[in-house]
């Protein structure tokens, strides 16, 4: 009898399912997946050469495995953060992060590491400290392999669009390459303004100056600002953009009169504002962005609801995106009346909101979706992202907002091969709750596949104003 000498490979998480979801869930599992927000990498396309190794395709990018490990005492430093790349050791890393992989247990991370690993890669030694050698010499294997190349992966992933995110000053040249290419993989910029429309943000002065210099507009005065916007949106729907995106840490929108706005943006061009200045006026941008959405078609989307690196020294040492951004209540009635009152009525807006207060779901999102006209509901996003965030969710919206005043799903990852894991997840968690609504007798068969279709694949189609490529 052969002894095995390392355990067998997890299961697929579908096989877990009752009888009923599953059911539902195999008429969906396949669809082509539409990540309409996320925040890869558009030079991988452009250039398309093989990832690099392991540790920087699965590890480096990726705040979710870096803030579980430095929750567990492990220097960002030897993880390869703040380390030039040709000065970091791939294998060791990829090491240290084996020897911590029961952490992960319990966690959404866990399951999107094993989909990838096993299911994406292929890989066939299941994780462990003892194996992490031969892990990543199988992952290092397929990273060489063509069909791994960014494009070939794109295409075998079953990704039928991905936006990227990119900044307002972002010459878009990596999305200029892959056009010109000739390759038929459809992916497109979003619109990312925070940097020139935020005062609370280093460097805004000097990113306002780029601005004009990147337009050509005279951005000394409030109006030449507007206009240089306009030409930014313009140069992302040339490129297929449909969407904008706005991190906002304090949702305020207010509108101020034109005396006041003019102030406050001659002040911001020095560098003057002071905190809550700053707040008035990005309060007041956001308006001024949901009525240019309202006038080229770009779909708004707001992100409220987390507080941006809590952890000073680490920010202090390694700037932002280091996992320690933390969630925090926030005012979705107070802060949009602004902007809701002023423009919300208008047929050709839309906006999509998405939050880390999940208290605010029942409270306050699925009413406000379910009734004003422009607001669609976006997916549980970040720490809520997970199998039992997916269940909340539901449990807490639908009642109130329906099924088609809901976004669908986006991934919004960096890690390109955690792309098909999260879509998966999601799907299971549709056809759950799919279920449980037909046990409960709320409707029939046919509509549950319907709603499953819709959920999986069409309301980010919709939501996102794309055209759907299969």
């Amino acid at each position: 009898m052969t002894t095995r000498s390392h355990p067998v490979l997890p299961t697929d998480p579908a096989e877990a399912l009752p009888s009923d979801a599953r059911d539902i869930y195999e008429t969906i599992r396949a669809l082509p997946i539409v990540s309409p927000h996320g925040h890869c990498d558009p030079a991988w396309w452009a250039q398309d050469t093989a990832f690099p190794d392991p540790a920087e395709l699965l590890i480096v990018p990726d705040h979710y495995v870096l803030r579980m490990l430095y929750s567990q005492g492990v220097e960002l430093a030897d993880l390869g953060i703040g380390v030039p790349r040709a000065e970091r050791d791939p294998r060791a890393i990829f090491r240290l992060f084996a020897r911590h992989w029961d952490s992960f247990l319990g966690t959404p991370s866990r399951g999107w590491l094993e989909h990838t690993l096993y299911r994406t890669i292929g890989v066939e030694t299941p994780l462990s400290p003892g194996t992490a050698d031969a892990v990543y010499d199988e992952i290092a294997v397929r990273l060489a392999e063509p069909g791994f190349r960014p494009r070939r992966l794109f295409e075998r992933l079953g990704i039928e669009t991905l936006a990227t995110t990119d900044a307002a000053l972002d010459p878009l040249a990596s999305h200029d390459a892959i056009a010109a290419s000739g390759w038929s993989g459809h992916i497109i910029p979003t619109f990312r303004p925070d940097d020139v429309l935020d005062p609370a943000r280093p460097g805004h002065a000097d990113n306002l100056h780029a601005l004009g210099a990147l337009t050509g507009c005279d951005i000394g005065s409030y109006a030449g600002f507007l206009d240089a916007l306009r030409h930014r949106r313009a140069a992302f729907r040339a490129r297929g953009a449909t969407a904008t995106d706005h991190d906002v840490p304090v949702l305020a929108t207010t509108w101020l009169d034109p005396q006041e706005i003019a102030g406050l943006y001659g002040r911001a061009l020095r560098g003057a504002l002071d905190r809550g200045e700053a707040r008035r006026f990005y309060g007041h941008m956001l308006i001024e962005m949901a009525q240019m959405s309202a006038e080229d078609g770009m779909v708004m989307q707001i992100h409220a609801g987390s507080r941006r690196s809590t952890n000073a020294a680490l920010f202090a040492s390694h700037g932002p995106d280091m996992g320690a951004d933390i969630p925090v209540a926030m005012d979705w009635v107070g802060g949009l009346d602004a902007l809701l009152n002023r423009v919300g009525n208008d047929p050709a807006l839309r906006i999509v909101l998405f939050t880390l207060d999940e208290a605010s779901y029942a409270r306050e999102l699925a009413p406000m979706a379910g009734h004003w006209p422009c607001l669609r509901l976006g997916p549980p996003w970040w720490f809520h992202d997970s199998p039992n965030g997916i269940r909340r969710y539901f449990d807490r919206v639908v009642e109130t907002a329906g099924y088609r005043n809901l976004a669908g799903f986006n991934d919004d990852t960096r890690a390109v091969l955690s792309i098909p894991a999260r879509h998966d997840m999601w799907r299971r968690g549709v056809s759950q709750h799919l279920a449980d609504q037909l046990r409960a007798g709320l409707f029939g068969r046919a509509e549950a596949e319907t709603l499953a279709g819709w959920l999986a694949r069409d309301a980010a189609l919709d939501t996102y104003r794309l055209k759907g490529t299969h």
